[in-house]
C-alpha cells in the first residue's frame, strides 16, 4: 500500500492506493498545519483501507505543511501533486482551479497531464476559502448555507473590493442600507469568480476546466466561475483530496520504479 498526505493551512487529507494503483481510502480532517490532525487523518485512512502502518511501503507528503511530516519518504509540491491527482481521476482535464482555505491556484496542464504553467494567489485571502468564511459570518449563515442562500438571489450586487477586510466593510454597509442577504451572497460569489477568472486568464486556461479544493463544493461559485470563463466546469471526484491522491500515486510510481 502507498500513502499520500496533503497538509494544508486549514485541513489535512490522506489517500491510499494499493499495488494495482487502485484508490482504497480518502480521509479529510478540517485541521491543518500546526495541529496533530495528521495523526487522526492517517489513522482514519488506514482504518478505511483495513490495513496498518506496517502495510505502507512508501509515503509522499505535499501541501503547505509537508516539511513538518516526519514519516514521509519524500516531499513533492502541491502543484505537482494536484496535477497528478486530477490526471489520475479524470485524465482529460486541461486546467485546474484549486481554491483552498488560504490560497487559490490555477494550473494549466499539457497533453500528458503534466504542469505546463501555474499561478498562485497566496499573499491575499481574496478569492479563497477564508474570504467565503468571512462572508458567511457577516451574512449570519454557515459556510454550507452560503451557496443555497445565493441561489435565491434575483440580482447579484457588485462587491467592488477584492480585499477581504474592505469587502467585509462593504457588505456590512450594503446590509445596513437594506440590500437582501441573498443578493449580497450572490455578489460575493461573483466577486470571487471574477478574481479567479483573472488568474485563469493570466495562466492561459483552456477547456476542460475542473475544480478541486473545498470551495469546489460550493455549487453557486462553480456556476459563477463558469459564467465568467464562458466554459463548463466540472468538479473533480474527491475534490478536497486531489492533492493527497496525487501524492499517493506518486508514492506508488516512485516505489515501483
Amino acid at each position: 500500500m502507498f500513502l499520500g498526505i496533503d497538509i494544508g493551512s486549514s485541513s489535512s487529507k490522506v489517500a491510499i492506493v494499493d499495488e494495482n494503483k487502485e484508490l482504497k481510502a480518502v480521509s479529510i480532517v478540517n485541521l491543518g498545519t500546526g495541529t496533530n490532525a495528521y495523526q487522526q487523518v492517517v489513522a482514519d485512512a488506514l482504518q478505511q483501507a483495513g490495513i496498518t502502518e506496517a502495510d505502507i511501503k512508501y509515503t509522499i507528503a505535499t501541501g503547505y505543511g509537508r516539511m513538518g511530516y516526519k514519516d514521509a519518504d519524500k516531499q513533492i509540491t502541491e502543484i505537482t501533486c494536484h496535477a497528478k491527482g486530477v490526471n489520475f481521476l479524470m485524465g482529460d482535464a486541461k486546467t485546474i482551479v484549486d481554491i483552498g482555505g488560504q490560497d487559490a491556484k490555477v494550473i494549466k496542464l499539457n497533453e500528458n497531464g503534466q504542469v505546463e504553467n501555474f499561478v498562485m494567489n497566496e499573499k491575499c485571502a481574496a478569492g479563497t476559502g477564508r474570504f467565503m468564511e468571512v462572508m458567511a459570518r457577516v451574512l449570519g449563515c454557515s459556510l454550507d448555507d452560503l451557496s443555497p442562500m445565493a441561489d435565491k438571489s434575483t440580482k447579484a450586487l457588485s462587491i467592488n473590493n477584492v480585499c477581504t477586510v474592505f469587502a467585509e466593510s462593504e457588505v456590512i454597509s450594503r446590509l445596513a442600507a437594506g440590500d437582501k442577504v441573498e443578493d449580497v451572497a450572490r455578489g460575493a460569489h461573483v466577486a470571487i469568480a471574477k478574481r479567479v477568472a483573472g488568474m485563469c486568464n493570466r495562466v492561459g486556461y483552456s477547456p476542460k476546466v475542473v475544480m478541486t479544493g473545498g470551495v469546489a463544493l460550493n455549487a453557486n461559485l462553480v456556476d459563477a466561475l463558469a459564467i465568467e470563463l464562458d466554459t463548463p466546469i466540472e468538479v473533480v471526484p474527491h475534490c478536497q483530496g486531489a492533492g493527497a491522491i496525487g501524492a499517493a500515486v506518486f508514492a506508488y510510481e516512485i516505489y515501483n520504479k
